[in-house]
């Protein structure tokens, strides 16, 4: 089975906090020995599969494992968001939860997703589903740049979302994207384990302590 497409280079030009991607996208690999397949075959496939499989543009990747410290910032992140979203409307939705994006095709697992109205999804299918206002994304080496460009790229084709957000688990380093009144993604960046992370769109905030506790960063940020 092959990895997901991501290695692509890419040019980034910024103004102030706005970003403007120019990528070169490499032809993806195929898995599971055909070229394409429609959107209906995919949740057939993945259904009988042991692993989890993106799909775009009618191929289908391999989706890679993760390491302690992402599983652990993901597990942070989940239960933070859960304590602070209890009883309200917007909830958040870990890795077994499929995002599609209907304008690309493009059907993914986000480490974790924020929806803040009625689940909706393709063809009332309830497997792929539209609406997400938040994604997070916590980075590895197979899946930095891709989550980081192609895969921004494309989930800014979904009109819900309002943040994304891109958290390096070895390393206290997080980018937080969200779309301003211009319609522009701004940047945010934080790098200091005092600080918090902001999600204006949903009106809380989760302690860069919270999301990194149990972490060989802490351990280091301790000793230090």
């Amino acid at each position: 089975m092959r990895k997901a497409p991501g290695k692509e280079p890419f040019f980034m030009l910024r103004c102030n906090f706005c970003y403007l991607y120019t990528m070169i996208i490499n032809e993806p690999a195929v898995a599971y020995g055909k070229s394409k397949y429609t959107i209906e075959e995919y949740p057939e496939l993945e259904n009988a599969a042991t692993e989890k499989h993106e799909y775009y543009r009618g191929e289908i990747f391999a989706v890679p494992g993760n390491k302690s410290q992402h599983i652990v910032v993901c597990r942070n992140i989940l239960i933070g968001l859960a304590n602070k979203l209890d009883g309200k409307r917007c909830q958040p939705y870990g890795s077994d939860m499929r995002v599609h994006t209907e304008k690309n095709t493009l059907s993914t697992y986000p480490d974790i997703s924020i929806f803040c109205s009625e689940l909706q999804s393709l063809n009332n299918d309830d497997f792929n589903f539209l609406n997400p206002t938040i994604i997070f994304e916590v980075l590895s080496d197979s899946t930095r740049d891709y989550n980081r460009n192609a895969k921004f790229k494309s989930y800014r084709d979904i009109p819900t979302l309002k943040e994304y957000v891109l958290v390096e688990p070895e390393t206290i380093s997080i980018e937080a994207f969200r779309i301003n009144d211009g319609g522009f993604w701004e940047l945010r960046e934080y790098d200091d384990i005092e600080r918090s992370l902001e999600l204006r769109t949903i009106g809380i905030a989760l302690t860069l302590k919270e999301i990194y506790k149990d972490t060989r960063v802490i351990s280091g940020t301790a000793g230090k």
